[in-house]
C-alpha cells in the first residue's frame, strides 16, 4: 500500500540520518509530510464523491421535475401495467395473445375512466349551475362561526364587496374556466401518451422482462432480478385490487352518510370517499373537512352539521387500522411518515398525479429492498 511505501521510505531515511548523512534530512521530511498529510487527502477525496453524488441527485430531481409532462403518463402507465401483470399472466395462460391481451386490458382501464368520469359529469354540472346559491348559502351558514375569530376581521360585508364577494368569485370563475381550457390540450396530450404506454407495456411485457434480466451476466443475478420483477407485481397486483374492493365499501358507506345526513349529491360523495382513499393522510383529511364545511352549510344545528364528517372519519379509522391490516397482513405495512413524506415529496414534484403514484412507488421501493436485502428465501430456477 502507498501509506506503507511511504513509512518505509521514512523509516529508511531515519536510519541514514542516524548514520551520520546530512543529504537524507530533506528527502526524510518531505516523506513525513507526505505521510502527515495522507490522511486529510482521504478525507478530501471522500467529500468530492458525496458531492458529486449530491450534484449528480439535484441534477436528476430537475430533469424529473421538467420532463414531468412526459414522465407523468408514461410512470403512470408503467404502474398501470404492473398492477394489471398478474391479469396479464392468467389471460396469457389461457391462450390469449399477448397483443389482444394488452387490448383487453387497455379497453378495460379506457372503460372504467369513462364510467368514473360519466359519473362525476352530472352531479359536477348540477353544482355549477348552483354555483351562486351554493356561495350565497356558504356565506350565511359560515359568518355565525366566523365572527367569532375576531383576528380574521371577516365580517358580512367582506362577501358582498371586495375579492372576497360572491359577484367577483363568479366573475374569477372565467378565468378558472379560460386556465382548464388552456391545460386542456396538454392534457390530452398526456392522456394519449398514457393509453399509448400502457398498450405497448403490456404488449411487450414479457421481451421487456427477459431484456431486463439477461442484461446481467451472474446467474445469481439474474434470480434476483426475476425474484424482484415477480414480487413488484405480485404486492401490486394484490394491494390495489384488495384496497380498490375495501375502498369501494368505503364509497358506499359515504353514499349512506351523505343521504342520511342531508347533503346533495350523495353519489358524489361516495366516488370522492373511494379516489380520496388511495392517498393516504391527505385524501381523508380533505374529505374530512370538506365534509364538515358541507354539513355546516346544509344542517342548522352543529351537531348535525358534523355528524357525516364524524361519521366518515370514523369508518374510514376502522377499515385502515383494523380491516386493512387483517386482509393484507403485516408484511407489506409501509412506515406511515415514510409515506407522508413520499406523498409530500411526490405532490411538491408532480401535484396530484404524483400523490397518487406516491403510495405505488413506495411499494415498488419497499419490495425492491427487501428482495435485495432478505437473506433465506426460495429462489425461482431459470427455464432450460
Amino acid at each position: 500500500m502507498e501509506i506503507d511505501k511511504i513509512a518505509g521510505r521514512h523509516a529508511s531515511g531515519t536510519a541514514a540520518q542516524e548514520s551520520g548523512s546530512g543529504a537524507g534530512g530533506y528527502g526524510n521530511e518531505a516523506d513525513a509530510a507526505e505521510l502527515a498529510d495522507y490522511p486529510t487527502n482521504g478525507k478530501l477525496h471522500v467529500a468530492a464523491s458525496w458531492a458529486t453524488i449530491g450534484i449528480f441527485l439535484i441534477l436528476a430531481l430537475a430533469g424529473v421535475y421538467m420532463m414531468s409532462m412526459i414522465l407523468i403518463p408514461v410512470t403512470l402507465a408503467v404502474v398501470v401495467g404492473m398492477i394489471l401483470g398478474l391479469a396479464a399472466e392468467k389471460l396469457s395462460r389461457l391462450g390469449v395473445p399477448r397483443v389482444l391481451n394488452a387490448i383487453l386490458l387497455s379497453s378495460a382501464v379506457a372503460l372504467a375512466i369513462v364510467l368514473v368520469v360519466n359519473a362525476l359529469a352530472g352531479p359536477l354540472a348540477t353544482l355549477a349551475q348552483e354555483a351562486p346559491d351554493f356561495f350565497q348559502r356558504t356565506s350565511d351558514r359560515l359568518m355565525p362561526y366566523l365572527n367569532r375569530f375576531k383576528w380574521l376581521h371577516i365580517s358580512p360585508e367582506t362577501f358582498q364587496s371586495g375579492p372576497m364577494s360572491i359577484t367577483t368569485l363568479l366573475e374569477n370563475s372565467g378565468n378558472v374556466l379560460h386556465l382548464l381550457s388552456s391545460n386542456l390540450t396538454p392534457a390530452i396530450v398526456q392522456i394519449l401518451i398514457f393509453f399509448a404506454a400502457l398498450l405497448l407495456f403490456l404488449s411487450g411485457r414479457v421481451t421487456l422482462r427477459k431484456t431486463i434480466i439477461m442484461t446481467f451476466s451472474s446467474r445469481e443475478s439474474r434470480l434476483t432480478a426475476i425474484r424482484i420483477i415477480n414480487a413488484v407485481e405480485r404486492v401490486l397486483g394484490f394491494y390495489f385490487a384488495t384496497a380498490s374492493l375495501i375502498y369501494a365499501g368505503i364509497g358506499v358507506a359515504m353514499t349512506v352518510i351523505a343521504y342520511v345526513g342531508g347533503m346533495s349529491v350523495p353519489i358524489l360523495w361516495g366516488v370522492f370517499a373511494f379516489l380520496s382513499s388511495f392517498i393516504p393522510f391527505l385524501g381523508v383529511t380533505t374529505m374530512t373537512i370538506a365534509l364538515a364545511i358541507a354539513g355546516i352549510i346544509t344542517q342548522s344545528d352543529i351537531i348535525f352539521a358534523l355528524a357525516p364528517a364524524a361519521a366518515f372519519f370514523a369508518v374510514h379509522l376502522a377499515v385502515e387500522n383494523l380491516v386493512f391490516p387483517a386482509v393484507m397482513g403485516r408484511q407489506w405495512e409501509l412506515n406511515p411518515f415514510v409515506v407522508f413524506l413520499a406523498i409530500i415529496f411526490w405532490t411538491w414534484m408532480w401535484g396530484a398525479i404524483g400523490a397518487m403514484l406516491a403510495l405505488p412507488l413506495s411499494l415498488i421501493v419497499m419490495t425492491v429492498v427487501d428482495e435485495l436485502f432478505i437473506e433465506e428465501k426460495t429462489q425461482p430456477q431459470l427455464p432450460g
